[in-house]
């Protein structure tokens, strides 16, 4: 079975599962037009096409045999290039995944996310080994034979062997040559990523930055693909989901340290972007560590 015989879309698992695997082959132009972070490790591979990739604070154009190393809880979104159509595969890695292994085997399989490069360029003799194993398990994805489970299963943890050891043997990564408008957004998400905590007005930033207010809207826009208002309600909520883990803060106090002027909207906007309020999220996850 090749790549081109498999159906457009397969699905394995699903984001509240250790493993979540999808493979889409896209007709036309798509961009993701959802607010993107989570806890899981992404394993991101293109087979054709090009794509925008902004992560953290940088924006990637990426091709077909590139692979994308997500962190855990790094903000991204993809966005299309000028080329319409694209076929790619992401397998989705949560903690429990690696239950089992050896806390070294952890660490080294998960090491390749922790890079301060994103992309993992292959020569050709790399990606064929890349896509026989991407293939392998794609087949049983589709035939189910008895086992199948089993077989993704080490599929995917060979897939993470084999980029760990490519990340341990390849140069210092490529420099994407930024643009002066990336540069400049570039500069101001990461002034966003430490001032977070602080009124944040996009007028303020734009005279801070020397830039008008609605060029700075436009390329901000442009370059990352959210809004600027969206990005740093994004960046306060995930400082307040960390919080309601770790800290036993009141709410109303998490609220006020993640930049939240008004309670209210606090509330509104966790639940927007996490699916649950505050309360619920926070009763969820003492659930899960007393489980």
């Amino acid at each position: 079975m090749t790549i081109q015989s498999l159906p457009s879309i397969l699905r394995y698992g699903s984001i509240s599962e250790p493993l979540w695997i999808e493979f889409d082959r896209r007709i036309g132009y798509h961009s993701m037009d959802i607010t993107h972070y989570h806890r899981s490790y992404e394993f991101f591979y293109l087979y054709t096409g090009e794509r925008k990739f902004f992560i953290r604070d940088s924006v990637y154009h990426i091709g077909a045999g590139d692979l994308i190393l997500v962190n855990s809880n790094d903000v991204h979104r993809t966005s299309e290039l000028s080329q319409p159509n694209h076929e790619r595969v992401v397998l989705h890695y949560d903690l429990p995944f690696f239950d089992g292994l050896s806390q070294e085997e952890k660490e080294l399989l998960l090491s390749p996310f922790s890079s301060d490069y994103p992309i993992v360029k292959l020569n050709l003799q790399e990606r064929m080994q890349l896509e026989a194993m991407f293939e392998s398990l794609l087949r049983e994805l589709n035939d189910e034979p008895p086992g199948y489970r089993l077989h993704i299963r080490n599929m995917a943890i060979e897939l993470l062997l084999f980029t760990a050891r490519h990340a341990r043997k390849r140069n210092s990564p490529p420099s994407d040559e930024l643009t002066p408008v990336q540069r400049k957004v570039t500069d101001i998400i990461r002034h966003i990523n430490l001032h977070f905590r602080d009124p944040l007005h996009l007028d303020e930033l734009a005279k801070h930055f020397f830039i008008s207010k609605g060029h700075l809207s436009r390329v901000f826009k442009e370059v990352t693909g959210f809004g600027f208002s969206q990005y740093i309600n994004i960046t306060r909520i995930k400082e307040a989901e960390h919080l309601l883990r770790e800290t036993d803060w009141s709410i109303t106090e998490i609220s006020e340290r993640c930049g939240f002027e008004n309670f209210s909207h606090f509330g509104k906007v966790f639940k927007e972007l996490s699916g649950l309020s505050p309360r619920a999220f926070r009763k969820l996850e003492l659930n899960k560590n007393n489980g």
